[in-house]
């Protein structure tokens, strides 16, 4: 009906769906297969893992109060304060997705009061966490882009970021998606850190149905992985940027199916127009003097190769660090997948070959490069950040010879 098209148009990204037929019953069957195939990848953890997941985060956020309340009495605040102190953390990324694969790490948002100093979090509670007994291999790294504290619980990888709200007291009920909270924040490190569950949690609330967008995006970043284009460092996508990709999917097939999701994302993307950018919802224009991403405003967000954008203020291209040839290996995956993806329409092919790992050796034929090696060595040293290069005497066998092709 017109009602139900003008409700889709509101709430589910910046154009109207486009199609929003039901599943049919082989829908259905490809989804089951999906599933099928993904569980044989040991992507999932067991109830187990999870509720082991869950208590170290509450644990976690014991810690963080506690360690608030200490704050405050070092500070000789007044009591009704250090007794409403709260304190609050949030988890983000992939986890708070429900997207995580088995091992993976938890990425952790810690809020704090704003009369604390920033650097008591890295110095002060960074103590309290290595005090305890089930933590290993604990590191502060405050010259990060978004400072962070990693760290290992029982096992658990744990990645935590600390942003200061302006107000004395974290409330239980705190409503992290109000741009208000960004308004007074003078520290663009808490901007930063503020915005990775600001993301997270805008992703969700704009896809219509989670369940479908979680098994989606779960095939999507099992295949990037096995593909080798999983990774924002390395100039490829990270997983935030996938997970928008694969919610813009959703948003225009809002009924579809978790199978027919990742069908239609290699079809829309094979003929995406670059550097058209992908956007969830037209984030709201704050007067707040934050850096954001804006053709219109910044020159150099022009010469962007492949536009993600995330959905929170200040929105930000999440693929900045896409490279020519990385921009090409891309493309050239995503068309991959749609060849296949045609395929299993057509019952021709299974979605295990989807995941089939990508042979880097096999595709770039390497061939002797010894006579090379000393240059590479002269060429590194004249670097002033490089301090020593140490070239491994000996060959590494290729894929093909490990694996015995």
């Amino acid at each position: 009906t017109k009602e139900t098209s003008a409700t889709m148009f509101l709430t589910y990204g910046l154009t109207g769906p486009i199609s929003e037929d039901l599943p049919e019953e082989e829908n259905l069957i490809q989804t089951r297969k999906l599933l099928d195939t993904m569980k044989s990848y040991n992507v999932y953890e067991n109830n187990l893992e999870l509720e082991n997941r869950e208590r170290v985060v509450k644990r976690l956020e014991s810690l963080f109060r506690d360690w608030l309340k200490e704050m405050c009495i070092e500070m000789n605040v007044p009591k009704v304060v250090t007794e409403k102190v709260g304190g609050k953390i949030f988890p983000f990324g992939s986890y708070h997705l429900g997207v995580h694969s088995k091992g993976a790490d938890i990425d952790a948002l810690c809020v704090g009061p704003g009369f604390l100093e920033r650097k008591a979090f890295f110095t002060s509670f960074f103590a309290k966490l290595k005090a305890q007994k089930e933590v290993k291999d604990i590191q502060a790294i405050e010259e990060a882009y978004v400072p962070v504290i990693t760290l290992s619980w029982e096992g658990i990888q744990i990645d935590l970021v600390f942003a200061l709200l302006p107000q004395r007291s974290v409330p239980d009920n705190l409503d992290l998606l109000n741009n208000s909270i960004v308004k007074n924040v003078v520290d663009a490190r808490c901007v930063r850190s503020f915005n990775g569950y600001r993301v997270t949690e805008e992703i969700l609330r704009l896809v219509p149905n989670v369940l479908n967008f979680r098994v989606a995006l779960r095939a999507i970043k099992l295949w990037a992985k096995q593909r080798n284009i999983y990774s924002n460092k390395l100039g490829f996508l990270g997983g935030v940027s996938w997970a928008i990709m694969v919610a813009r999917i959703c948003q225009v097939y809002p009924n579809a199916t978790a199978s027919t999701l990742v069908i239609k994302f290699f079809k829309i993307f094979s003929m995406w127009v670059w550097p058209i950018p992908i956007r969830l919802i037209e984030v709201e224009k704050c007067t707040y003097n934050l850096p954001f991403w804006d053709t219109k405003v910044n020159r150099c967000d022009r010469y962007h190769l492949m536009p993600i954008i995330t959905p929170a203020y200040p929105q930000q291209n999440t693929s900045v660090s896409v490279s020519r040839s990385t921009f090409a290996i891309l493309n050239e995956e995503i068309h991959r997948g749609h060849a296949i993806c045609l395929e299993i329409e057509q019952k021709k092919a299974k979605w295990s070959e989807l995941f089939e790992p990508t042979d880097f050796f096999k595709k770039y034929q390497i061939g002797l490069v010894e006579s090379k090696i000393r240059l590479l060595v002269s060429a590194l040293e004249r670097n002033e950040p490089v301090s020593l290069a140490h070239v491994h005497p000996h060959a590494f066998p290729g894929l093909r010879t490990a694996n015995k092709k």
